[in-house]
């Protein structure tokens, strides 16, 4: 099946697509600054560059968090699973580059000794479900922060 759209007009809806600040990702960093947590976003970990660039970066606690969406990432939900007709070649083998992108990515921040959560676009869904997974994985938020408890409980019987 032929593109129904002209080189230019598909070049032009191609290079619409965001690899930052995605409505999925703007999402989980909404979420998580309202219960106190403080990232860096975009994989920088300092001054340095973290390999695969990710989301957002938990530098302090050495935890990192992908934002990804099921279709480019080739998840195993049925968006990401879903092939394209027309050119069906050249996606198979572009979303396969990056599934081996990813784990090799993965794999060298783990070596680095970084802990890493991938967060589906499938799972935004269910935020009671997304906010539980986000919370497992971080930890508790800085005391004091929003969404956290309080640094002191006051006394029995006052």
């Amino acid at each position: 099946m032929a593109d129904r759209l002209t080189p230019e007009q598909r070049s032009w809806n191609m290079s619409r697509i965001r690899g930052k600040n995605t409505k999925p990702e703007l999402l989980v960093r909404r979420l998580l600054h309202a219960k106190g947590y403080r990232y860096r976003l975009h994989g920088k970990a300092g001054k340095t560059s973290l390999p695969g660039r990710p989301d957002l970066v938990f530098a302090g606690r050495r935890k990192v968090i992908f934002v990804n969406g099921c279709f480019w990432h080739f998840h195993d939900c049925r968006v990401g699973q879903h092939a394209p007709k027309a050119n069906a070649a050249f996606w198979e083998a572009k979303r396969t580059r990056t599934l081996h992108r990813d784990a090799s990515q993965r794999r060298l921040l783990e070596d680095a000794g970084w802990e890493v959560l991938t967060v589906w676009e499938c799972e935004l869904k269910d935020g009671s479900s997304l906010e539980a997974q986000l919370v497992r994985f971080l930890g508790a938020a800085a005391a004091g922060a929003p969404g956290s408890p309080p640094l002191l409980q006051p006394a029995a019987g006052t």
